[in-house]
């Protein structure tokens, strides 16, 4: 989606929304990572798995910043 295919309005809109929801879901598994470890004896597979879901998400909202991010001709 570069300069020879520019977002169209409806796209852009569903991406915002879209890293909105990335970004709402990142922060509810940042608060479940820290409680899960706060417990005595965590269980390290749910952990790793959450870790690993969150690391997902970070991706996707990597990906979908810098399509939203008109790039820069220098």
């Amino acid at each position: 989606m570069g300069l020879s295919n520019p977002l169209t309005e409806e796209e852009e809109a569903a991406m915002v929304a879209e890293l909105g929801q990335l970004r709402q879901e990142h922060r509810d598994l940042d608060a479940a990572i820290a409680a899960l470890e706060q417990v005595g004896s965590p269980d390290r597979l749910q952990l790793q798995r959450l870790k690993k879901r969150k690391l997902h998400l970070k991706d996707r909202m990597s990906l979908l910043e810098d399509l939203l991010t008109p790039d820069i001709i220098a």
